[in-house]
């Protein structure tokens, strides 16, 4: 039903947790499942992302695609970032059951969510 890369994910996720002095922190749920991602951004002067987390309540996949999400645009610049989609996420875990692509979504929005996050908070700080 899922792949080894999910699984792996899963039973090992990487990034969990919030990054200390967080500068974008975006947070997205879906009632209709109960997954909620929270993803923490530390980006540099430069626009790079230094350092990303995540927290995450819910299932085995929500917590895999948080965990895939962070580490495909940790280091990468915000313009980079913001090109992150569902699919990416999904190819990247090798693919996913259908009823489980909602979580890929969250994940995309989540990162959004804190790239919007940043945005905001910079633009307060002017």
């Amino acid at each position: 039903m899922y792949t080894e890369k999910v699984l792996d994910h899963f039973s090992n996720p990487r990034n969990m947790g919030e990054v200390e002095g967080a500068n974008g922190i975006g947070t997205v749920g879906n009632a209709k499942c109960g997954d909620i991602m929270q993803i923490s951004l530390k980006i540099n002067d430069e626009g790079i992302i230094e350092d990303v987390g995540f927290k995450t309540f819910g299932c085995g996949a929500a917590i895999a695609t948080s965990s895939m999400a962070t580490e495909m645009i940790k280091g990468k610049s915000i313009e980079e970032a913001l090109q992150l989609s569902n699919s990416a996420v999904v190819e990247a875990l090798e693919g996913l059951p259908p009823a489980k692509i909602h979580c890929s979504v969250l994940a995309e929005e989540a990162v959004k969510a804190a790239l919007e996050d940043y945005y905001k908070r910079k633009e307060e700080a002017k």
